[in-house]
């Protein structure tokens, strides 16, 4: 029997993964590309540009907002979220240093 083992990675690859991770729903990508355009908005907000109910969207900014890729800032009831600009910088900034790779000097199959 095999057993598994533990891959001890770097921190700066966790938080790539992590990235990738919360940008790879669409729906996520949508929410930031709403988030983008103003400096902030409300779950309900959301649901009237969204056909997905509210408990939906409440995933999906959870989401990103464990990834660190949103803010969110509660005034009861609501909360109000806009994008974490410090720790985009830094997604942009890994996503430019891993896509730099040269995987064409690498030969396959």
């Amino acid at each position: 029997m095999r057993t598994l083992q533990k891959i001890d990675y770097s921190s700066e690859t966790e938080q790539l993964a992590k990235f990738a991770k919360a940008l790879g729903h669409p729906v996520r990508l949508v929410i930031l590309k709403h988030l983008s355009t103003q400096s902030c908005c409300y779950t309900g907000d959301l649901v009237e540009i969204l056909p997905l109910a509210q408990s939906t969207i409440s995933q999906h900014l959870k989401e990103l907002k464990d990834a660190g890729l949103i803010q969110g800032e509660v005034n009861p009831p609501k909360i109000r979220y806009c994008i974490d600009k410090e720790n985009w910088d830094k997604a942009k900034h890994m996503f430019a240093e891993l896509f730099k790779e040269d995987f064409n000097k690498i030969s396959c199959c």
